[in-house]
């Protein structure tokens, strides 16, 4: 390892690969926090050129590689724990050949998310996946876990917006995958491949984005809802009858937590077990008295006990706060986290199920729950009790994981949503894909990387 570091160090510079021992667990890592980090070395190429060469010296000096984007992953995806060389693309990071006519951006993989928004907003135009992470999460690990975020429910996920990639595979060859066709009926998409591959198959180095028109006019609120069934009634009401661009459901232990970090005022005096922030399309007079129409249904019928509207952009930011700020509030708590994902229709029936498999397991702990209720994802938290060891709390979660996969298979659902595979649920991939499926996904890792040595140990 030392003569192919030395070899590596000829090639890249000494100014740009790390090897101190706070680098290493700092690049080397994800926002999982139970993994022992053991990596070699980070390396910081700038062009794919130099991807490709890294990957070349990799396979001749049998060396795996693992990506390091935003690091904002919680699967594992992204943790070098076997002598792995880091590849952090934090330096490939340009937003370049901007086209008005097909209104797409090509972007380094180590792009900001929310830089390429405000990018977008400057060309007069809209880049539509958004979630909390945004402000340090990169474009090429979004591609790599096809992440999806709070407008899911209006624009999809990343895979929607992707024109086409760069990519170096792990054989080492560079492909230019679509080139930004809106038709291109050729055979096999092999870009779909590597969207939400969490970088087994090779690394992404370009993205070609595909950017949207200005959103229009905005109404967001918070609803305190009854039940878990009145959510679901809500939503039905809405989605039928406006334009909802998110609809997120929180229970009333996770705003009590964002409010005791945060600060925030309540969203309204009464205390609800769920709570809902919701954003609509208000492009004309008649929209908003739809909404309105809408808000004062679902309050006759008893499915929202209180609610307010924001009448500023302040307050719509501060209303999204109550749902986005709960991950960062909730990370003292060292929480389990599992997110997970059936079809809309299922999501009471899961959830019912899901709760009475928790409650039994963790009768005295802290569950939190929240969720993009608008794509039947479910975000699970349990908090750590305080006079719990991490590995001790760790080694007790997982002892019910296996319940909660078979839940999840029972309701046809996935046990990773959005956040991929990684190494925390490999072992249950079975839970969501059949024995054919794992099996061809092997045989396509194969192909791609046949020496084995790019993201080794993930997903499969």
């Amino acid at each position: 390892m030392t003569a192919a570091l030395q070899s590596l160090q000829t090639i890249f510079g000494p100014d740009r690969i790390l090897v101190d021992a706070e680098s290493l667990k700092h690049y080397g890592r994800d926002w999982t926090t139970y993994f022992d980090i053991q990596a070699s070395a980070v390396v910081f190429p700038e062009t794919t050129e130099e991807v490709q060469t890294l990957v070349k010296w990799a396979r001749t000096n049998k060396i795996p590689l693992v990506p390091s984007g935003g690091r904002t992953g919680l699967s594992g995806g992204a943790c070098a724990l076997h002598g792995e060389v880091v590849v952090s693309f934090e330096r490939m990071n340009k937003i370049s050949e901007f086209n008005p006519t097909d209104q797409t951006v090509i972007c380094g993989a180590g792009v900001i998310t929310e830089s390429l928004q405000k990018f977008a907003v400057e060309k007069g135009l809209f880049y539509p996946v958004d979630f909390a992470a945004k402000g340090s999460s990169q474009i090429g690990g979004n591609v790599a876990t096809n992440a999806g975020g709070i407008k899911v429910v209006r624009y999809g996920m990343t895979r929607e917006w992707i024109a086409g990639l760069k990519v170096v595979t792990g054989t080492g060859e560079i492909l230019n995958l679509n080139r930004a066709l809106v038709k291109n009926a050729t055979g096999y998409d092999l870009r779909h491949l590597f969207i939400g591959s969490e970088g087994t198959l090779g690394f992404v180095t370009e993205v070609t984005i595909r950017l949207a028109p200005p959103p229009p006019p905005l109404q967001v609120m918070v609803l305190g809802v009854s039940s878990l069934d009145a959510v679901m009634n809500i939503f039905a009401e809405f989605k039928t009858k406006t334009t909802l661009t998110a609809f997120e459901m929180f229970a009333d232990n996770a705003l009590d937590i964002v409010l005791a970090g945060t600060g925030l005022p309540r969203p309204f005096e009464t205390k609800t077990p769920f709570y809902v922030v919701a954003e609509i399309e208000k492009r004309s007079e008649q929209d908003e008295e739809k909404i309105l129409s809408v808000f004062e249904s679902c309050v006759e019928q008893g499915f929202v006990l209180d609610g307010a509207m924001a009448q500023s952009q302040a307050q719509a930011t501060t209303f999204w706060r109550y749902r986005e700020d709960i991950s960062e509030n909730l990370s003292k708590y060292s929480p389990y986290k599992n997110d997970l994902s059936v079809a809309i229709s299922k999501v009471p029936a899961f959830m019912q199920d899901l709760d009475a498999i928790l409650k039994a397991a963790y009768p005295t702990w802290t569950v939190v729950w929240f969720g993009h209720i608008g794509d039947g994802n479910l975000h699970i938290n349990i908090l750590r009790p305080a006079d719990m060891s991490k590995e001790d709390f760790v080694t007790e979660c997982r002892k019910v994981d296996t319940l909660v996969f078979q839940c999840v298979s029972k309701h046809e659902g996935s046990i990773s949503a959005e956040h991929g595979v990684g190494l925390t649920k490999k072992s249950f991939l079975k839970y969501a894909r059949s024995e054919a499926e794992i099996d061809l996904m092997k045989g396509i890792k194969k192909v791609f990387d046949p020496d084995g040595i790019i993201n080794p140990g993930k997903v499969i």
